[in-house]
């Protein structure tokens, strides 16, 4: 059996000691492996855990971190994206610190990783059996909006009484037309609990839905954990008559690699026009790459959505 001291050996070489291999200690990736357990037991269940002090702030991924550090090994290739960017301060600091306490390499390509963190995003590609997405949260409890007394909505999840948020997406629907509720939208776990899926847009919501991966959601912050299995059901709240919606971006088309229906970004410009870029800038630099006449080779997988906007779950969503 491989030794603490023998994973270390690799961070102990190029760095200065001192610290535990993946920086939290031994106790604390217990609990958590064991509060992951728990949580894959229960989908959707907010499973409580002692949150560690780390070199970042609350607030900045430090839930999503914990995890990752907790997982990773010499053998594990990382992956950390930023709202779709790879190159953002908040992913590049993140990846350089857990390469550097855990000995694990690095890539942009999704396909490529074995332990994907993501911050309000999930990648273009389709992800596959054996990956884990690690998605940071700030705020879990989706009834907060309904019921600010924490202690009274654990209550409404022990019950499964959810009925205020759905009086709230009524209200919606009679004020506004549509359902308002943007990023971090309700979705209903395994046919029992709602949670609140990280502040990732309705485009990637329907991705959670009978995912191949795992899917592990913390706040570092809240003190919470909860996790999608695979193969899990997930399905955004939505009425028989009304169904959820993803957001329009039908015209929309990337200035840089002429994709469509993926998810963009809006970028304004300086004679007031908006264009337009794939939020996801790992996905991208493989589409440019690969339309280069003489650029390296690289291995596109398939796409949650296809080139005509349909969902790869047949009669999933509804358009």
């Amino acid at each position: 059996m491989t030794q603490l001291a023998d994973l270390a050996a690799p961070f102990q070489r190029t760095h200065q000691g001192g610290y535990t291999y993946g920086f939290l200690d031994a106790f604390a990736k217990r609990e958590l492996r064991r509060t992951m357990l728990k949580a894959i037991a229960i989908p959707g269940y907010q499973v409580p855990y002692a949150s560690r002090e780390l070199p970042i702030a609350r607030g900045w991924g430090t839930g999503g971190l914990q995890v990752t550090l907790t997982l990773a090994g010499p053998d594990s290739t990382i992956k950390v994206i930023d709202q779709g960017a790879d190159d953002s301060v908040n992913a590049a600091n993140l990846r350089r610190f857990i390469a550097r306490m855990t000995g694990a390499a690095t890539t942009t390509d999704a396909l490529a990783a074995t332990l994907i963190q993501s911050r309000h995003r999930i990648p273009e590609e389709r992800l596959v059996e054996n990956q884990v997405l690690v998605l940071q949260v700030p705020d879990p409890e989706p009834l907060r909006r309904v019921q600010p007394d924490i202690s009274q909505a654990r209550v409404m999840h022990a019950e499964a009484d959810y009925s205020q948020m759905w009086l709230t997406l009524y209200e919606q629907l009679v004020h506004f037309g549509r359902f308002m509720q943007g990023a971090s939208y309700p979705s209903l776990v395994h046919g029992r609990y709602v949670m609140s899926p990280s502040p990732i847009p309705r485009w990637d919501t329907p991705k959670l839905h009978q995912a191949a991966h795992l899917t592990l959601l913390s706040a570092g912050r809240e003190k919470r954990l909860y996790a999608i299995p695979p193969y899990t059901d997930v399905r955004p709240l939505e009425f028989d008559d009304v169904f959820f919606q993803v957001e329009n971006q039908a015209t929309w088309v990337c200035r840089q690699t002429g994709a469509r229906y993926k998810f963009m970004n809006e970028i304004p410009q300086e004679d007031g026009s908006i264009a337009y870029e794939l939020s996801d800038t790992g996905y991208a630099a493989k589409l440019v790459a690969a339309r280069a006449p003489d650029g390296e080779r690289v291995t596109i997988g398939a796409t949650y959505y296809d080139d005509e906007g349909r969902f790869y779950h047949a009669g999933y969503l509804k358009f």
